[in-house]
């Protein structure tokens, strides 16, 4: 079992930086893929970047290539989100998922996922 806990969200303006965190419980922690995801209103859920258990490999989606980084710390069970150079159409819940998997393969493997972090970009 795994539990997740983002924090870092908030009201920020264009172009800003903000960092999310994902704190998780649970001893498979280190062992897991993670992602974060992100959802605005009236949007599907949209994968915004990837990692493997050991921070070997990351993945990013389109939208975030070159802007967004994903890193992990295994010794505190956290993994994070650097964000910069922010738009308006960043703005959507951002949500940290753990994966079954090692590797991540796709957001199928996701079992675990956090309540979810707003980050709101303003123009």
């Amino acid at each position: 079992q795994v539990q997740l806990v983002e924090s870092g969200g908030g009201l920020v303006q264009d172009g800003d930086s903000l960092r999310l965190s994902c704190a998780a419980s649970g001893r498979t922690f280190s062992s897991s893929a993670m992602g974060w995801f992100r959802q605005a209103p009236g949007k599907e859920r949209e994968f915004v970047a990837a990692i493997t258990w050991n921070g070997g490999s990351t993945y990013y989606g389109d939208s975030v290539k070159g802007r967004f980084t994903i890193s992990r710390d295994n010794a505190k069970n956290t993994v994070y989100l650097q964000m910069n150079s922010l738009k308006p159409e960043d703005t959507a819940v951002y949500y940290c998922a753990a994966s079954k998997r090692a590797y991540y393969r796709d957001v199928g493997d996701m079992t675990y996922w956090g309540q979810g972090t707003q980050v709101t970009v303003s123009s």
